[in-house]
């Protein structure tokens, strides 16, 4: 799956933008930030989900993955929760998200 978003206004700055193609460096989607939960750290990535209903809209849910992982364990997943216009906007939704969120949204599915 491609990560370049699907448009991109010319006076928005590239900064901050997902990485494109295969940047991410992961099977997961793009990265966000790294937290740490209950003395754990976790990666969060956004992974961009397609709707065959609304294929001119960006959907994306968040994907947790321990830095420390047991072979057991797999990535936990929000359901989709951002929904934007394109990619970057989905991305930069992402970007905007604190820690606080972040974390409250891993505590609901572990």
């Amino acid at each position: 799956m491609t990560m370049e978003p699907r448009s991109q206004s010319p006076d928005k700055p590239n900064s901050g933008s997902p990485p494109r193609g295969g940047e991410s460096g992961s099977d997961h989607g793009t990265h966000v930030t790294t937290i740490a939960h209950e003395g754990r750290f976790w990666e969060v990535f956004l992974e961009f989900v397609d709707d065959p209903r609304d294929p001119d809209s960006a959907r994306a849910r968040l994907c947790y993955v321990p830095t420390d992982r047991a072979e057991h364990e797999g990535p936990v997943r929000t359901t989709v929760i951002i929904i934007e216009p394109t990619q970057h906007e989905a991305y930069d939704a992402a970007r905007a998200l604190d820690r606080y969120h972040l974390t409250a949204m891993l505590r609901s599915v572990i």
